[in-house]
């Protein structure tokens, strides 16, 4: 059989395979074109960071000593008010004493800084005739004659130890767009938006908030809180806190890192100054700096001073456990710290809620008033800024 005979028998055979075969690659293409389409389409969701899921093992608790108190510090004595003198009446002339002896030589060359000075020299008859003199009369001895040294002025003193230290790695700068949620204590309940900033540069930070409830076709501020310093061994060391709130005047918390002391323009006290002390606006932030330099920091309490408006006192903040936080764009593994109200100084509870996984950023702060107010701030976007802007 030749090679002709073959294909014209099997002709129809031949046309079939070549035909099954070009449909075959037809739809592998096909197929192939579509998938990549999908893959180089261009997603209509938009980037976010909080898409990460972080699951860390809690550290095992340790239990920790009660926080130290602290005390105001001794507040200077206000100078009592110059009262006007009375004449004094006049003293009975006293006996003029008996000359005395020239001065020896050597007592003399000992006196001669005050002959320079046109200071007459004090000798040991001086010494007891003035004596005699303050005993009848009651002025004071001369100054030479007392011979007490004036006091020297006391150095500066820097920021007190006594409080535990933590290794501490600050998170990134950003800027977070918050939704506010308050529920008054008659249960009216109030929405509204707030901003926090961080920005760092590795050596200096600011840091802010701005809150305010939502009015129809409006915004209305309630506070704005501004905190400012550097960044030291202990992580954020505020230098001065700007609080302004709805009808009230703008207070100030000064860090007075050179004389180891804490004031405030809304009071007279003073309290010491304790290293790694905070405020109100740092204190998401360095708790965050905690975390990210070692999670087994948070398996005992954490101490730190924080001050306010008025006073510097230590928060115990304690670690609650692993929570999912339901945020805008999905559910984020967080860790949830909270710190107990405490009778007698803040009594206020604070709960913060810190993302392991987006660089333990504070992705919810709830505060919880003595009047039973409820106040609750959760981040719906985060927006990574160059370092220092």
């Amino acid at each position: 059989m030749t090679i002709v005979s073959f294909f014209a028998r099997h002709r129809r055979i031949l046309v079939l395979c070549a035909a099954t075969v070009a449909l075959h690659y037809a739809a592998i293409d096909w197929v192939g074109g579509r998938l990549s389409d999908q893959t180089h389409r261009k997603s209509e969701l938009k980037p976010s960071l909080m898409t990460a899921q972080l699951r860390l093992a809690l550290p095992k608790r340790v239990e920790t000593a009660p926080p130290p108190e602290i005390t105001p510090l001794a507040q200077k004595p206000s100078r009592p008010k110059p009262q006007p003198s009375r004449p004094r009446p006049a003293a009975a002339p006293l006996p003029l004493p008996d000359p005395a002896p020239l001065p020896e030589p050597a007592t003399v060359a000992e006196d001669v800084p005050s002959l320079l000075a046109g200071e007459p020299p004090i000798v040991a008859a001086d010494a007891q005739q003035a004596g005699a003199a303050q005993a009848q009369t009651g002025m004071p001895p001369p100054a030479g004659v007392q011979g007490d040294k004036p006091a020297e002025a006391k150095p500066d003193a820097a920021p007190r130890p006594g409080m535990r230290r933590y290794k501490v790695n600050l998170p990134p700068s950003a800027v977070f767009e918050m939704a506010v949620n308050r529920v008054d204590p008659d249960g009216t309940k109030w929405t509204g938006a707030a901003t926090m900033t961080w920005h760092t540069d590795g050596s200096h930070y600011q840091a802010s908030l701005q809150a305010g409830v939502s009015l129809l076709i409006t915004r209305l501020n309630l506070l704005t809180s501004r905190s400012e310093g550097e960044i030291d061994d202990y992580g954020i060391a505020p230098v001065k806190m700007m609080e302004k709130r709805m009808r009230r005047s703008e207070t100030a918390t000064h860090f007075n890192r050179d004389a180891g002391s804490i004031s405030f323009s809304a009071s007279e006290a003073s309290f010491p100054l304790l290293v790694g002390a905070q405020d109100r606006v740092t204190v998401p932030f360095q708790l965050g700096g905690i975390g990210r330099a070692d999670v087994n920091q948070f398996g005992s309490d954490i101490d730190i001073q924080v001050a306010d408006d008025k006073e510097a006192t230590v928060n115990r903040f304690q670690l609650v456990g692993e929570e999912e936080l339901d945020t805008k764009n999905g559910k984020v593994v967080t860790w949830h710290l909270t710190r107990p109200a405490k009778p007698g100084a803040y009594s206020s509870k604070l709960e913060i809620w810190l993302a392991p996984g987006l660089n333990w950023y504070p992705l919810q702060i709830r505060v919880t008033e003595g009047n039973g107010a409820v106040n609750t701030q959760t981040v719906s976007d985060i927006k990574m800024t160059e370092s220092g802007k």
